[in-house]
């Protein structure tokens, strides 16, 4: 004789304490948050949990855009599988009105896939735009300001250029985790003998493993003041657990309009103390400011 579920069975997906209301069960199939049968095992909790701790970053920042009739605008900017946009898709843009999450990815299965995904689960607005992320900044398929910027775990010089396209954007909130730096990492090295004859400090970098580990150190501490410079209030924080992974820093720029010369300044002074002055005319363009 088949058994019937009682009221507290927690065998379906529904049912799931750990699982928000109305929160799409094939969209955490997908993200293999839950297994196929619609199961919460001890690594899928685990993973749910991560989750969450990233939506309530993001959600606070959120919920403090005043509304408008367009709706919040967020770019999402070296996407990949779009984890974190149909997160923030199914907890807070699907019970909105308007609003569009914008998905910025290079490879095009990707994109085809997450376009895929949005339409069969009726995430009707979210758009995927095979695209670099310098690309998206001329694209017509962006709106002229984008309310929130994120570029979790963006490659190398894709963080720069998802704070460049932030700037331009006049982006409200950047929310970025680094990932691999290598550009200052290449510029410590080719200078490093001249470093080591001028000053002490060089000893920081004299080995391969360190220049790498103070190339992202400095890369970050450079971004920082950057955006500041640029007219953003910025927090430095851990994003705990989000991919198991030691680039765990997240950082959290929030739009001011208030240009700190203090920050500027200082920028330019780290940048000649490592040799690093070529940068001014790339990554780190600084127009007049005033505190």
């Amino acid at each position: 004789m088949k058994k019937t579920p009682g009221k507290n069975a927690t065998s379906e997906p529904a049912a799931i304490a750990e699982i928000r209301p109305g929160q799409s069960v094939e969209l955490l199939k997908e993200l293999h948050i839950l297994t196929r049968d619609g199961k919460l095992n001890q690594d899928s909790r685990r993973k749910l949990k991560q989750v969450y701790h990233l939506y309530q970053f993001i959600e606070k920042l959120l919920l403090e855009i005043p509304p408008k009739d367009s709706g919040i605008s967020l770019a999402d900017h070296g996407a990949g599988k779009s984890y974190l946009g149909f997160i923030l898709y199914d907890l807070f843009f699907k019970s909105q009105p308007t609003g569009h999450i914008y998905g910025i990815e290079t490879r095009t299965e990707l994109v085809e896939k997450s376009r895929e995904l949005a339409a069969r689960l009726g995430f009707e607005r979210m758009r995927f735009l095979n695209l670099s992320v310098a690309e998206s900044a001329q694209s017509d398929d962006l709106p002229q300001r984008i309310d929130i910027v994120t570029a979790l775990h963006a490659c190398d010089t894709a963080t720069d250029d998802a704070i460049a396209f932030g700037l331009q954007k006049q982006a409200r909130f950047m929310v970025l985790v680094p990932c691999c730096q290598a550009e200052v990492a290449r510029a410590l090295s080719q200078h490093k003998a001249l470093q080591l004859a001028r000053t002490p400090l060089a000893e920081l970098w004299r080995h391969p493993l360190h220049t790498r580990e103070m190339g992202s150190q400095i890369t970050n501490v450079l971004r920082c003041l950057y955006l500041e410079a640029c007219g953003y209030q910025v927090t430095v924080t851990e994003l705990v657990g989000w991919e198991h992974s030691m680039k765990n820093e997240l950082i959290i720029a929030r739009h001011t309009g208030h240009k700190k010369q203090t920050a500027a300044l200082r920028l330019q002074a780290v940048l000649r103390e490592f040799g690093l002055e070529e940068l001014l005319q790339t990554r780190f363009k600084l127009a007049t400011t005033s505190d």
